[in-house]
């Protein structure tokens, strides 16, 4: 590996941690010794990348900094192609076509040697047919909700046809092959349920915000989902029932239908 590239690397796992690292994790990353990684952080410092460390806790990487979108390599470009093109066949309408155009804006910025690796990327997601199940409503207002923590007021069919209304506080959404599923609070149920876009039948989206912080949420819902997962694990015979998992469950999953 070049020295400029490490140095990159560098930089680039310093920005991806909140907290401070060790010379010991960055060496072992980086597949360099400790004195070296030593020597790339007076580096770096010395180019100004505000690098703040402290013996036997580590390094930090100031908050603000950022590199030009040049500096992005071959890995990082495939993984931004097979991102969009993944998204373009899954997402919503507006979301979709955002997708295209992530990649023609980084195609934009790209010197001219690596903008074959975007535009001519061997790459690609599965394109399915399309008889997918089809969304009533413009999920572009689901995710704009979900961003600014606003509640929703939703018309819902379950999968036997029954019709409910219900007011759900949406915290996040998967994209799955063929559904996306938004995970929400419902003042109904009075608890997490998750919600198939295409059997929402129509919405309002109210200007009143949740009374909640939608990262708390989020946490709490994972927390759930955790203990639910471990719990259907330890439903199995003795012999098989493993540790509890820390993953998060499938949405559709779960026992907490809509």
């Amino acid at each position: 590996m070049q020295r400029a590239e490490r140095l990159l690397d560098l930089i680039q796992g310093l920005r991806r941690r909140r907290r401070p690292v060790t010379a010991d994790t960055l060496a072992a990353e980086l597949d360099v010794s400790v004195r070296t990684v030593y020597r790339d952080i007076a580096a770096l410092a010395r180019q100004g990348v505000p690098v703040r460390g402290e013996a036997g806790i580590g390094y930090v990487l100031d908050a603000g900094f950022d590199m030009p979108p040049l500096m992005l390599s071959p890995d990082e470009i495939e993984a931004v192609l097979v991102g969009m093109r993944w998204l373009t066949e899954r997402a919503d309408p507006v979301l979709a076509r955002a997708a295209e155009d992530v990649v023609s804006k980084v195609a934009a910025v790209l010197p001219v040697h690596l903008k074959p690796i975007l535009l001519d990327g061997a790459l690609f997601a599965p394109v399915y047919s399309r008889d997918l199940p089809a969304d009533q409503v413009d999920v572009a207002a689901v995710r704009a909700a979900i961003r600014l923590g606003r509640k929703l007021d939703v018309g819902y069919r379950d999968e036997a046809g029954q019709a409910t209304r219900r007011m759900i506080w949406p915290i996040g959404m998967t994209c799955y092959d063929r559904v996306r599923i938004v995970i929400a609070w419902c003042e109904l149920r009075q608890a997490f349920r998750h919600f198939r876009t295409d059997r929402i039948t129509d919405l309002v989206a109210r200007d009143e915000r949740y009374p909640a912080r939608r990262a708390d949420l989020f946490r709490r819902w994972q927390r759930e989902e955790e203990v639910r997962a471990a719990n259907a694990t330890c439903e199995l015979p003795q012999e098989r029932c493993s540790a509890p998992s820390t993953s998060v469950a499938r949405p559709e999953a779960t026992s907490a239908s809509a």
